[in-house]
Parts: structure tokens; C-alpha cells; sequence
């Protein structure tokens, strides 16, 4: 999986004055759970979100704090609800030898048969969670869908990957060939 690094400072002050203060000088308070030293509170600026947010990949983070390096994932996000700018995060850290549960994006390949007889593919589920070691889990799910027919679907129970478990319910469908006028079924 990708990696983004991004670099903050410690938090001096905690509570809504010091995090209205950080906000108006274009930082975002965040926090990092799930270390030795329990919660780090610290700040990053509002443009280091970009590569995380604006994209459907799931990346691992570096957050360099202060010269302390930590590996996370991105946990939650709050936005401001008219501005959509980003008022708080939260990272979970991450170790190798830890199992983690993330989501990951599902990528289809090949071509439906039943494309190409005048069915829509429909894409049921755009992200699988998942769960195992940060180093078993892949970038994306590949899905193949060369066997699909119109009316024909694969679901979450048929999808594999090694070494990862995967947390959605086992029947929903992830994608399916849907009948349309045009393919006369």
C-alpha cells in the first residue's frame, strides 16, 4: 500500500479556544491513539490532507511529530459543515506485527460477457474492509469480471485475498450485470 509522510508539531494547549486559535492560522488539530504512550495530540497544516483525502486509495501515513516517527492510518475525519474544511482528525498507529482493519478500494478487470451483450455492470460496493497485518494488505481488491453473464453477480463470500480477511457481510453483492432494455432480458 502507498505511503504519505506527513510532518507536524505537538500541541501545546488542549480545548475548543486553543483549537479555534490553530484553526484560524490553517492548522488542524488532530490526534494519534493506539501508541505505548497512549494519545499524542498534535498539529498538521490544512494542506498536508490533500494527497490523503482527494483520492478513493487508502494510504499508510508517516507522521513525523516533533522528530518522533510514528506509522498510522487515517482513522476519522470531522469537516466544518458549510466549508467542508477539515476540523479534526484522528490517526490510529500501526504495527507490523498488529492486525489492522481498514477499508480498500475494489478495482475491476476484464470485460462482462453480458456488457457486451447490452448489460450495465453495476458496482454494488466501491470499497471492501478488510482485516490482517499492515504488510499483507494490498492497494486495491482486484475483482475479475470475465465470467460475468447479465443477471450474474460475485459476491463478497467469492472474493479472495491472501493472507486478509475480509469484514463485509458475506452475500452482499460487490458487482453485478444489470439487465437493461436494450439487452432484452
Amino acid at each position: 500500500m502507498e505511503t504519505v509522510s506527513m510532518s507536524g508539531s505537538l500541541r501545546e494547549n488542549v480545548g475548543k479556544k486553543d483549537a479555534k486559535n490553530l484553526r484560524s492560522q490553517g492548522l488542524v488539530p488532530c490526534v494519534i491513539y493506539g501508541g505505548k504512550e497512549g494519545q499524542v495530540r498534535f498539529t498538521l497544516e490544512q494542506k498536508a490532507f490533500k494527497p490523503l483525502l482527494f483520492t478513493p486509495d487508502t494510504h499508510y501515513v508517516d507522521l513525523d511529530i516533533d522528530g518522533k516517527q510514528y506509522r498510522a492510518i487515517l482513522q476519522e475525519i470531522q469537516y466544518h459543515p458549510v466549508t467542508d474544511e477539515v476540523l479534526h482528525a484522528d490517526f490510529l498507529q500501526i504495527f507490523d506485527d498488529k492486525p489492522i482493519s481498514i477499508t480498500i478500494p475494489v478495482k475491476l478487470t476484464g470485460t462482462a460477457p453480458g456488457v457486451l451483450q447490452g448489460g450495465k455492470l453495476t458496482l454494488k460496493i466501491r470499497k471492501l474492509k478488510v482485516k490482517g497485518l499492515p504488510n499483507d494488505i494490498p492497494q486495491y481488491a482486484d475483482i475479475n469480471v470475465d465470467s460475468l453473464e447479465i443477471g450474474q453477480g460475485i459476491k463478497v463470500e467469492q472474493v479472495q485475498i491472501e493472507k486478509v480477511e475480509l469484514l463485509d457481510v458475506k452475500s452482499s453483492v460487490v458487482v453485478w450485470v444489470k439487465p437493461t432494455r436494450a439487452s432484452g432480458k
